[in-house]
């Protein structure tokens, strides 16, 4: 049993299908009328055991991923949807999530690092960086450039391929600027995110071991996460 501020939280035991009915109902009742009177509900069903998973992550994770931050306090996001700049106005995610970020707090790269989430029908687990700045994204392909076989001997591994595919994210129709279209590894750098993930049933995370699977896919994405981070230059 581990205490985070006042909050007595569970050892890890699964999600359950209560939880995803929860999450469903949400989706089709999302507005602060439904959900307020149901906060209890959502923290004991989704918020305590997503925060239960990643202390037990911290540990099963403590050799294999150093670098990366997990703290339940800080690593379990919000229910609440940043609505300021979009079209879709609802208050609230309809998945609970967490993310884990690589480094400390003052040498880090903004969006690198793991994520996790559970909704209805799945759970997702992912690493790499969601938004780059320019400049980050300006290192990453210099990096795949200048060194394309350290690059291309992590993402075309077998391995590595069959766990999580391709790697995801928005792209540009063209080669970027300066860069050959006949460029061979052009389909890479036109990438203007640069992250990969896989997902495990739904019926998988009400395992009590689910945390243990997590940590088998964090292993195999560290060696992704670390060749990004290096590409900035910061360690």
């Amino acid at each position: 049993m581990a205490t985070v501020k006042t909050i007595e939280i569970p050892d890890f035991a699964g999600f359950s299908p209560e939880a995803s009915r929860f999450l469903k109902s949400l989706k089709r009742n999302n507005r602060r009328e439904w959900f307020q009177p149901r906060k209890e509900e959502y923290e004991r069903l989704l918020q305590h055991p997503m925060m239960a998973l990643v202390w037990e992550l911290a540990d099963e994770c403590r050799k294999i991923a150093p670098e990366c931050r997990f703290e339940p306090r800080h690593a379990v996001l919000r229910i609440y949807r940043d609505t300021r700049f979009s079209k879709d106005k609802t208050p609230y995610k309809d998945f609970v999530a967490a993310k884990f970020p690589f480094g400390t707090e003052g040498k880090k790269i903004d969006s690198l690092g793991l994520y996790i989430h559970f909704e209805p029908g799945e759970f997702y687990i992912g690493g790499g960086v969601y938004k780059p700045s320019n400049e980050q994204l300006r290192k990453i392909r210099e990096s795949i450039m200048q060194n394309p076989d350290a690059f291309t001997d992590i993402v075309e591994d077998p391995k590595f391929k069959k766990r999580f595919g391709e790697i995801q994210g928005e792209k540009l129709k063209k080669a970027p600027q300066g860069i050959s279209p006949e460029h061979p590894l052009v389909e890479y750098l036109k990438l203007k995110q640069f992250f990969v993930g896989r997902s495990l049933s739904e019926t998988e995370s009400y395992k009590k071991d689910l945390p243990k699977k997590i940590a088998r896919d964090i292993q195999e994405l560290m060696p992704f996460i670390r060749w990004i981070n290096k590409s900035q230059g910061l360690w």
